[in-house]
């Protein structure tokens, strides 16, 4: 991937602002929250609500986001990574979706490019697989009852179970 894809998207977010932070509960899985308590996160800034998430303020927006920024962008939740694409799970199966261009701009970017709409989907993938294996089958559950309308399905991978799981 060039920098310049890498520059372009940052703008895009930028300019953005952060819409696809609004009114999103990012899931949490036990080891990522570890791992972000690891890296300094406070504590208070998650909730539990069928499943661990993110805090949001009363206006909707995400407890981490300050001035259109993400204040844990180096550490951010697998689902932050994974973004603009999202999932469900149907028994034994995820399903990829990728947010609509009115949700998140840089999709246009990501068709025109299509390396680095690979190296994206890749990367969310990869996080959303991590996520979903260190997840309950209620946490995913409580998960997967949200809506996201405007999505469209781009893949169907298998779902891998953690022993005892």
């Amino acid at each position: 991937m060039t920098d310049d894809w890498l520059l372009r998207a940052e703008a895009i977010c930028l300019a953005c602002g952060g819409h696809c932070c609004n009114d999103a509960h990012p899931p949490i899985s036990a080891h990522g929250y570890e791992r972000l308590l690891s890296e300094g996160v406070a504590p208070e800034i998650f909730e539990t609500a069928g499943y661990r998430r993110l805090r949001t303020r009363p206006d909707g927006t995400c407890i981490c986001q300050v001035g259109g920024k993400c204040t844990i962008h180096a550490v951010k939740p697998e689902t932050c990574r994974a973004g603009p694409f999202t999932f469900d799970v149907k028994g034994d199966t995820i399903e990829i979706f990728l947010k609509f261009e009115s949700i998140c701009p840089v999709v246009r970017l990501l068709k025109e490019v299509p390396a680095a709409y690979d190296q994206q989907y890749s990367l969310a993938k990869k996080s959303i697989t991590h996520l979903v294996a260190h997840l309950t089958d209620d946490e995913l559950a409580a998960i997967c009852s949200i809506d996201e309308p405007e999505t469209g399905k781009v893949a169907e991978i298998p779902r891998i179970r953690l022993a005892g799981s």
